[in-house]
């Protein structure tokens, strides 16, 4: 395979074969390196040969190999021609991260931060299949996957704030559940409020370095020492069962012989299938933003509980991974309505959109890229660069490097749980086996990753975070 290096963060592979675009990576040499151990370049370049695709398959700096598209992979398609892949989305639709702030700093929770982090463990449900706290019955059930993080908010937990901080609201439009399995569905009644595993946590943080004291001062970021919260979950298995229920669906109804990667099976947006995955998609991220939100409310209960007061403790912002959202951007010199996939990448809108919170606008987006555990985390700002660059998108964590198998052929629970302690972080697990494949060893450098964010302007720096205390499922 032919890669071009365009400048020290852009490498290209050319349009050749059945590609309709190029492919375009935004990595540093170090970063590319790591890319080329899997099949993510051969994964963008099977993207580019999708039916409708619109100006490039683009790769981000945290990429590896996903299903069909990589994890990391950005494309759009046009908005009443294009396509629409499950595989551009992800199985875990709309995982995503949401970062709260508050007026504590380090000292203030010294003495109370492994009883928070306790208290937490206990109220929000993390690990395999763990069942939330929440019982829900089917008519509710229904309406969160209209409402999403609304719904959570009427019952009580959280506040119309909240939703002013959260992509789309909390509630993304044209959601539909009459076309979802019942696996699904049962899938979904147990899971709500609850965290999972993998590389999904928890985390008390401090903000340990400020790089534009402005757009962090609009972000509620104030001091260094200032204590945040930040979590990353997503649709838990009800989005895992939509996407694996529709892309049978496509298979059986379309076939996979004319793809270069059965993988990336997929229906046109305008057709009977295609409306469907969607609507059904966007019921699966209400489902995500209405469990982030319940997570939200069990952190304020334990700060209310612990330290006695919540005062300060409000959303900075929550963004989503994994899904297909309808935008318009310029494309071909001409604004249009396009279908942008995001799959394992944060969306990072320029100053000025009207899709943003009004307090907002004249910064841009937050855009929340978390390191891996034990690693520093940061805030960046969206660029209007970024439109141009890559449909207003950039990385959303340091992507991994290593699979599970071998990290837990390689790592103990355990010994990472004794390592983070002699560096005073505290650690609340669900499995030691699940903290071996999390080690921060499997996973790319989230400094290097975000070094070339801001370098190429898929974003712009505003904070460092680092942990204080991690939960694990």
């Amino acid at each position: 395979m032919e890669l071009r290096k365009i400048n020290d963060n852009t490498w290209e592979i050319p349009k050749q074969g059945e590609m309709k675009v190029p492919a375009v990576i935004y990595a540093s040499a170090r970063l590319m390196e790591d890319i080329k151990r899997d099949q993510t370049l051969t994964q963008a370049r099977n993207v580019a040969c999708l039916p409708g695709i619109l100006e490039k398959s683009y790769v981000m700096p945290d990429a590896h190999q996903g299903y069909g598209f990589p994890i990391g992979g950005v494309a759009a398609f046009d908005a009443e021609e294009g396509i629409i892949s499950p595989g551009g989305v992800g199985y875990d639709i709309n995982c995503g991260v949401r970062l709260l702030r508050t007026d504590f700093k380090e000292d203030d929770i010294k003495a109370k931060r492994r009883e928070l982090l306790a208290e937490i463990f206990k109220e929000v449900p993390a690990g395999v299949g763990k069942a939330g706290v929440t019982k829900l019955g089917r008519g509710e059930l229904r309406d969160i996957l209209a409402k999403g993080a609304e719904w959570a908010v009427e019952q009580g937990c959280g506040t119309r704030e909240d939703l002013d901080f959260t992509e789309e609201r909390g509630r993304m439009k044209g959601a539909e559940g009459k076309n979802i399995s019942e696996r699904a569905m049962e899938r979904g009644i147990s899971q709500l409020g609850t965290l999972g595993a993998g590389n999904h946590f928890l985390e008390f943080q401090k903000v340990d370095k400020i790089f534009d004291p402005g757009t962090a001062r609009t972000f509620g970021l104030d001091e260094v020492g200032q204590i945040l919260v930040m979590f990353h979950c997503g649709s838990r298995g009800f989005g895992h069962q939509v996407a694996t229920d529709y892309i049978k669906l496509m298979e059986d109804r379309a076939g996979v012989k004319a793809l270069p990667d059965r993988e990336l099976v997929h229906a046109p947006l305008g057709s009977d299938m295609g409306r469907e995955y969607y609507a059904s998609m966007a019921a699966a991220v209400n489902y995500a933003f209405a469990n982030r939100q319940m997570i939200a409310h069990r952190v304020r209960e334990v700060f209310r509980k612990v330290l006695g007061r919540t005062e300060g403790l409000r959303q900075v912002f929550d963004v989503c991974h994994n899904v297909a959202k309808i935008e318009s951007h310029r494309v071909g010199g001409e604004e249009k309505k396009i279908c942008v996939h995001r799959k394992g990448a944060t969306r990072s809108f320029g100053p000025g959109r009207s899709e943003l919170p009004e307090a907002y606008r004249e910064a841009g987006q937050p855009v929340l890229i978390p390191g891996s555990m034990g690693t520093a985390s940061y805030v960046l700002a969206g660029t209007a660069k970024a439109e141009a660059l890559s449909f207003s998108s950039t990385a959303h964590g340091a992507g991994r490097v290593m699979s599970r198998h071998e990290a837990l052929r390689r790592f103990r629970g355990e010994k990472i749980r004794d390592d983070l302690a002699g560096r005073g972080i505290e650690l609340q697990a669900a499995s030691w086996k699940g903290v071996a494949e999390e080690s921060s060893e499997a996973y790319k450098d989230v400094d290097e990753v975000v070094r070339v964010s801001d370098e190429v302007g898929l974003g712009r720096l505003v904070a460092r975070l680092v942990p204080l205390g991690v939960m694990k499922g």
